[in-house]
């Protein structure tokens, strides 16, 4: 470790120390709206009412990264091992417990809020957990996670990694602080060769190439089979359906205008809306309601679990958009719609997952911010399977085409893409063995 990421790292303690009463102020806030954040707060500070040594500790800050993580975490389990997964939103972690609920009362997976960024914070958690090894989803960079697990000779890797070419400039001014502690992880499995040379070009050492874990997820087929007599009982089968999913603040402007357009063009338009983020249901349904449009909300249209059974007799009358008020359901509102806009393209903040609409055989169109997908979205852009568009006009364009990417066309892509898991179990042995002679230090 350099002087200089040993200066960083007690500045940063001693700020972050300053800081607990703000960010214990912060859940609280933010626990007004979802309960969820003020639940086993200790947890936060590595107290824990049980805590069983695990083989392995995968980090997953939220819903996105969760998901992404659910295929290893089964390959794992297959192997008969022990798995401590650590959440910071209360949507990763509701997700992880709702996937792995026999596993966690099997005493198979353990599930706990991740530490604060606090020195003895980590040194309590790896003490209790003592893991072999960590993961890392996509690139979560915490100056003492990443040193704490150093310090302690757990080997942590980055997992399923890019390092979008936006981080990439913004990392490489000054004095490259960050870039620095990235050199403190044991290794990274990235996503693809131009991810990997960009991680090697940092100094991070014991790359290796996994692909995209997402195209490994599995689907449930009960949501799908829900999804698709959903689109029967609703009289939805002969009607164009438009997916904005994934939507995030900032955008929902450009999403309701392109509504309006398409439906001023076609009096069938049925729309489905899912906000990406629980506190945001019911304003956005406000703004639903005002841009004009009568909606029906999943919580109150359908039964509270879903079934393969037609859920109501028909949509009240002049219904046009129904607004996925619910968590965990992603791939029964995919399975209601003919095509998919992915949110997050319209923010400065990049668009978000391509591959969950695409593994459906969805055709999926995004804003002109998809640094933060690079791969697969350029690869399925040349694939034509995937759009992006730079507004409003070209939305409704891409929409309204008539002529979208065949569900043959999209399952070629998606099978060329495909087994990122035994790569990445193929990988691990000699990756972790290297990280452990000191190579990339752990």
């Amino acid at each position: 470790m350099t002087v200089r990421v040993r200066i960083f790292l007690w500045l940063w303690s001693a700020l972050f120390s300053l800081g607990v009463p703000l960010i214990l102020a912060y859940l609280l806030l933010r626990a007004r709206k979802d309960r969820a954040y003020r639940e086993k707060l200790l947890e936060r500070f590595g107290v824990y009412s049980e805590a069983r040594p695990a083989d392995v500790w995968i980090h997953a800050v939220s819903l996105g990264e969760l998901r992404s993580a659910v295929p290893l975490v089964k390959a794992f389990l297959a192997q008969n091992k022990r798995v401590v997964i650590t959440c910071f939103t209360p949507a990763g972690r509701q997700e992880a417990a709702r996937v792995f609920a026999q596993e966690i009362a099997a005493a198979r997976v353990s599930l706990v809020w991740v530490p604060l960024e606090l020195a003895w914070v980590w040194r309590r958690f790896l003490r209790r957990f003592r893991p072999q090894f960590g993961l890392v989803m996509e690139i979560e960079i915490w100056p003492r996670m990443v040193f704490a697990a150093r310090a302690a000779s757990v080997p942590l890797f980055m997992c399923n990694a890019q390092y979008p070419s936006k981080s990439v400039a913004r990392d490489s001014k000054g004095l490259r602080l960050r870039q620095h502690v990235m050199r403190g992880f044991a290794g990274a499995f990235v996503k693809s060769e131009l991810q990997a040379r960009r991680f090697e070009a940092v100094g991070v050492q014991n790359i290796a190439v996994m692909g995209e874990l997402r195209f490994d997820q599995p689907v449930p087929p009960g949501l799908v089979r829900a999804g698709l007599a959903a689109r029967r009982a609703l009289g939805l089968e002969t009607r164009p359906v438009v997916a904005f999913v994934s939507t995030i603040e900032g955008e929902d402007a450009v999403y309701l205008e392109a509504m309006k357009r398409l439906a001023a063009r076609r009096a069938d338009m049925f729309f489905i809306y899912v906000p990406r983020r629980p506190e945001r249901f019911d304003m956005v349904a406000e703004q639903i309601e005002a841009a004009g449009f009568k909606l029906i909300r999943r919580s109150a249209g359908f039964a509270e679990t879903l079934s393969e059974t037609e859920p109501v007799a028909a949509l009240p009358a002049g219904t046009q958009v129904l607004l996925g008020d619910s968590l965990g359901e992603m791939y029964f509102y995919l399975a209601l719609a003919c095509r998919v806009v992915v949110g997050g393209g319209f923010s400065p903040k990049g668009a978000h997952n391509i591959i969950e609409p695409l593994a459906l055989g969805k055709p999926v169109v995004t804003g002109p911010e998809t640094f933060t997908i690079e791969y697969p979205f350029e690869e399925a852009a040349q694939a034509g399977v995937a759009q992006s568009v730079a507004d409003v006009g070209a939305l409704v364009a891409a929409l309204d085409s008539a002529t979208p990417p065949s569900e043959a066309q999209i399952a070629a892509f998606f099978a060329d893409h495909a087994q990122s898991v035994p790569r990445f179990l193929n990988a691990l042995p000699s990756t972790l063995a290297a990280a452990r002679r000191g190579s990339g230090g752990a």
